[in-house]
């Protein structure tokens, strides 16, 4: 059975994904700074190959698509479960930054260093939510070609996390470096 497109997983993605490309519209703080394209391709093209490699299906994908551990009905749900709950972690977190997201590594006019919500603890709330999604989703799929997956986005995301701590940096001064101190960048107490 290959579990991403089950109803949940789907289901749950879908929603996912059509909540996130429709809650900023018109409450978004206009633009002031944004990454050049070839800077958001750096992270949008592998996120893309992690995205195909978690869907493409098990059949004839040789190694990569055997799989890693005995399926069990426990492990797969027990994924889900992660899923669901980190990408409602993600949700919290976007609505705590309110005007000031973006998808790309942007700066805003009147942007403000957001320490409410889960960013009193993490930095990047969205991103460990959104590792831990898919780290649920390839722990259910259970497939070599879905932990690949896996490890691309975590590059990906820490590419991009590195141009934002940069330009958060540049905007906030001895602020950011005071609560870069102070939080973690994605999981406390490991990175």
């Amino acid at each position: 059975m290959h579990l991403m497109s089950t109803p949940p997983f789907l289901a749950t993605w879908v929603a996912w994904v059509i909540y996130w490309s429709l809650s900023g519209w018109g409450r978004l703080k206009p633009i002031e700074r944004r990454e050049s394209s070839l800077e958001r391709l750096s992270h949008i093209l592998p996120i893309a190959v992690a995205i195909i490699l978690y869907n493409l299906p098990p059949s004839g994908t040789g190694f990569w698509g055997q799989r890693i551990l005995p399926w069990t009905f426990v492990s797969s749900w027990t994924g889900y479960g992660v899923t669901l709950a980190a990408l409602l972690f993600t949700v919290v977190a976007r609505r705590s930054l309110g005007g000031n997201w973006s998808g790309t590594v942007t700066l805003k006019q009147d942007h403000t260093l957001v320490q409410a919500g889960p960013y009193r603890w993490i930095r990047h709330p969205i991103y460990t939510g959104l590792i831990v999604a898919l780290a649920g989703s390839a722990y259910a799929e259970n497939r070599f070609q879905a932990l690949l997956g896996f490890v691309i986005v975590v590059v990906a995301l820490v590419v991009k996390l590195r141009r934002e701590e940069r330009w958060m940096g540049e905007r906030f001064g001895a602020d950011y470096a005071h609560y870069r101190r102070g939080t973690w960048a994605l999981f406390p107490w490991i990175f």
